[in-house]
């Protein structure tokens, strides 16, 4: 494929930029990171809402993107070699972009390690056991009786959290420079925490007890491109 109309999800969202990247997704902690990303970097980007409340996600154009049927996902049109790249995985999408631009992912050896490890732990760690705790605490987990797979959740988050509030002890971000490890970290603490956001559920987490990561969390939500990449897609 060498356009962007070559992709079937261009049919369901035409892109109104063809030399910009084209992004879908919707507000979650795993959306925004992409357009976090796309407003720190200053990129031109399309954003298409991808619609769970309208089953957009299992649309055969859509999965034609992601046959795994999560987002956030991508096209670059303008990817390696010229050609455009579709992708997929928002960690996937963040390394990519970083790479792309030469920005906020270290060049040398030792620092882009230490940035992919804590990339890895939101992946694997925070937003694994954070979305269980929405599951349990407000979604449809909230009617089970039984408390144990609720707390289970709820105790491994807290400890993920001072794990975070110990790496943040006389560091601002996660690995000293703003990296894409906050960009992936960041926005499910907002989730976790902001009562009037998604989770609220910061305080069984015991969030009164952590001393470094509620200013953490303050500082990113002061930058512009943060609170700009908040509101991506636009939900009405």
């Amino acid at each position: 494929m060498s356009h962007l109309t070559d992709y079937d999800i261009t049919k369901r969202w035409p892109p109104k930029q063809a030399s910009a990247i084209q992004y879908y997704g919707l507000p979650t902690p795993n959306g925004v990171k992409v357009s976090i990303m796309l407003e720190e970097l200053g990129l031109p980007y399309d954003s298409h809402l991808v619609s769970f409340a309208d089953g957009d996600q299992f649309t055969p154009e859509f999965l034609s993107l992601n046959p795994n049927n999560k987002i956030p996902a991508i096209i670059d049109p303008d990817g390696p070699d010229g050609k455009p790249l579709p992708m997929f995985e928002s960690g996937a999408i963040l390394i990519y972009l970083a790479e792309k631009t030469g920005k906020l992912l270290p060049k040398d050896a030792v620092g882009r390690y230490e940035v992919l490890q804590w990339l890895m732990f939101q992946m694997g760690g925070i937003g694994p056991m954070f979305g269980q705790v929405g599951f349990f605490v407000k979604f449809a987990g909230k009617d089970i009786e039984d408390p144990r797979p609720a707390q289970r959740y709820i105790d491994e988050s807290a400890r993920l959290l001072e794990v975070l509030d110990a790496r943040l002890e006389g560091r601002d971000w996660v690995c000293g420079e703003y990296s894409i490890a906050d960009i992936a970290i960041a926005p499910w603490i907002r989730t976790m925490h902001m009562m009037h956001e998604s989770y609220e559920a910061g305080d069984l987490a015991d969030w009164n007890d952590l001393k470094n990561v509620p200013a953490y969390l303050e500082r990113f939500l002061a930058r512009p491109a943060v609170q700009a990449g908040l509101k991506q897609p636009a939900t009405s």
